[in-house]
């Protein structure tokens, strides 16, 4: 990743010399870094009060109450994981976080998920299917509630930072799907490997 950024770097001032506008380099950073100073300030209000919804949403046992919710078709998905196994309850919260928009509470779930899911690995230095199928539910997670980008867009002056919830939920939940058809393909094809 540094090479990628010292090549973006250097390759705009480079572009910058070539077109004889060296001297608006100067003037444009420092535009960017007040911009993205103020971008910053204008967000921590905002992520801090979703940062409280999500506290109260786990407290209260929101949270909870989704998990037990979904917790029939993830026993559906995910067969390989023993009932009451507390690789599951981990699952859950991660990925009922996540629909809420919660990122930042929903990490250390998905932290804990792959730590319980690695106890019921025989091979340790390989994921199990469990551990790819989670990840590619949680990487394409179903969005009831954006937060973040909604945080985004009221932070950039939106008349309506709401207004997206509908797209992003139709997107969110195709993208899942497909997640969801792709991880049972691989694994299907794999066995097949597998087996010849």
């Amino acid at each position: 990743m540094n090479w990628i950024f010292a090549f973006l770097i250097l390759g705009g001032i480079l572009a910058a010399a070539w077109n004889g506008k060296l001297d608006s380099i100067t003037p444009a950073a420092l535009e960017a870094a007040k911009t993205a100073i103020e971008r910053a300030i204008s967000l921590m209000g905002v992520v801090g009060f979703w940062l409280g919804i999500a506290k109260v949403a786990e407290e209260s046992g929101l949270i909870d109450s989704i998990s037990r919710f979904i917790a029939p078709l993830f026993r559906w998905l995910f067969p390989s994981i023993p009932k009451g196994h507390p690789a599951m309850g981990s699952i859950l919260m991660n990925l009922s976080a996540n629909m809420l928009g919660f990122g930042n509470a929903a990490t250390p779930f998905g932290l804990k998920a792959m730590k319980e899911l690695q106890t019921l690995n025989p091979n340790p230095d390989t994921a199990t299917e469990a551990m790819c199928t989670f990840l590619a539910i949680n990487t394409s997670s179903v969005t009831l509630i954006p937060a973040t980008i909604i945080a985004l867009r009221a932070a950039a002056g939106s008349k309506n930072p709401s207004e997206v919830l509908g797209a992003i939920l139709f997107a969110t939940t195709c993208s899942t799907m497909v997640a969801v058809v792709a991880d049972y393909a691989f694994r299907l094809l794999y066995r097949k490997i597998e087996r010849r």
